[in-house]
């Protein structure tokens, strides 16, 4: 654990406030669920609740199967990192931080499809590697679970002259809408 050095008191209700810098660096918003932990000795720790998280397992099992079904690269991710890869190695990947460009994807809760002539494909993570999957035909959408967004599934076609499009648009919104069904808030 990573001391702060910032001291709070709990108010009369019970509460206490997370500073805005810490709010701002974990990314935590207003509304942002937080999960609580307690240690043996005596420690409370926030983390942010993932409902994606909770599933990644399944969240692995089933972007494997896509990937075999569509022979394309296949991402799961919650709002805030990577959980499932298949079709590409997953070191590179896995439990990395998603991109500012992903989120702005995201926060706009539409379907992206990087093409030549109006969006270019985007990083995936924060992290700067030569093999990161920004080329090819990236397809985004966001996962939602009770009106809320809870993440994003992406498949990537790095066969830049595929006639599929279409139907692996088709795919990742079916795919997305099931994992969003298969959560809960």
């Amino acid at each position: 654990m990573k001391a702060t050095g910032v001291v709070r008191r709990i108010d009369d209700l019970g509460r206490i406030v997370i500073p805005k810098e810490i709010r701002k660096t974990l990314r935590i918003k207003e509304g942002t669920p937080l999960e609580i932990f307690t240690e043996k000795e005596g420690d409370i720790v926030l983390k942010k609740y993932s409902p994606v998280s909770e599933l990644s397992s399944f969240s692995q099992e089933y972007a494997e199967c896509l990937s075999n079904v569509t022979n394309l690269i296949s991402i799961v991710t919650d709002k805030d990192g990577v959980i499932a890869v298949s079709g590409t190695s997953k070191k590179n990947l896995l439990e990395e931080s998603i991109s500012e460009d992903l989120e702005k994807i995201l926060d706009k809760r539409e379907l992206f499809v990087s093409d030549d002539e109006k969006h270019h494909p985007i990083n995936i993570t924060k992290k700067n590697l030569e093999n990161q999957i920004a080329d090819g035909t990236q397809i985004i959408v966001p996962i939602i679970s009770n009106s809320e967004l809870v993440g994003s599934l992406i498949l990537i076609d790095k066969n830049p002259k595929s006639n599929n499009q279409n139907s692996n648009v088709i795919i990742a919104k079916v795919a997305a809408n099931f994992l969003g069904t298969q959560m809960e808030i």
